[in-house]
């Protein structure tokens, strides 16, 4: 997996992934927990954002986090440690030449990985080779086309947009999410099921419009801006106003709705 992370890697990202995490905890992760003495493996574990939460919710499972970065790895081990969590070990690897043999791992997770991958295909079907015969593979992916909000906004929609072309240029897709149906049947995954994780924020769900609107949602597109404007994919004017309108839903009067998608599927 060579390509860049579109979002970059400095702190400001690192706690926007907390953020995220800290957020949505309940809606992508309630419904996932691992039997005791598994094995699982997270591939592309990032900063332990996500992490964290699968070491507490199976405290008895055994978990190989694994990601491309050494820088993500350290801050992961560190937020491990600080939470007192021993059921966790981190390896580096590649998604695409994964260091495992065949059948290592009762159960794989992927959250938020998908999306930056030139070849998303290949990667399951790698992960469905570390599997045993009837492990299963969770897959979370957001999708950006699935943004709706009031006051609704061209300028807001233009930013959203530059961010879906800027990683589309990267050989990523933001609106992976969508298609998670046919990658995992393709890859030759059984059993397949896809639930939709819908975030709807308004002013009687304050956590939410702070925590996913602000500091999750529109952060995002705002660190987007430098690389954005770079490759010519949008105005400097339009991108601000857009950023702008976006932290406008977060006031009393605004509404902002977002769908992530959750698969789960048997090798």
């Amino acid at each position: 997996m060579t390509q860049a992370y579109v979002h970059g890697y400095d702190p400001k990202e690192q706690t926007r992934l907390q953020d995220q995490a800290m957020t949505l905890v309940d809606l992508l992760h309630s419904d996932t927990a691992y039997p005791p003495g598994s094995q699982i493996l997270e591939a592309g574990c990032g900063v332990g954002a996500q992490t964290v939460t699968l070491a507490r919710n199976s405290p008895r499972a055994s978990i190989v986090a694994m990601d491309i970065s050494e820088t993500s790895l350290a801050e992961a081990r560190h937020r491990v440690m600080l939470e007192g969590l021993t059921n966790v070990r981190f390896q580096r690897g590649d998604i695409l030449d994964l260091p495992f043999d065949p059948g290592s791992f009762d159960h794989v997770f992927v959250c938020f990985v998908l999306e930056h991958l030139k070849e998303p295909g290949l990667a399951l079907q790698n992960l469905k080779a570390c599997l045993r015969p009837g492990g299963t593979i969770t897959v979370i992916e957001g999708d950006h086309g699935s943004a709706f909000f009031h006051p609704d906004s061209d300028a807001a929609r233009a930013a959203i947009r530059s961010l879906v072309e800027l990683q589309a240029r990267t050989g990523g897709n933001a609106l992976i999410g969508r298609s998670l149906y046919p990658l995992l049947r393709r890859a030759g995954y059984r059993q397949i099921s896809v639930s939709p994780r819908t975030v709807y924020a308004d002013a009687g769900k304050p956590e939410m419009v702070d925590g996913f609107t602000k500091r999750t949602f529109t952060a995002m597109i705002e660190g987007a801006r430098q690389s954005a404007i770079r490759e010519g994919i949008v105005e400097p004017a339009v991108f601000d106003r857009g950023v702008r309108d976006l932290y406008r839903t977060a006031e009393r009067d605004g509404t902002f709705c977002y769908t992530f998608f959750k698969a789960v599927g048997t090798a």
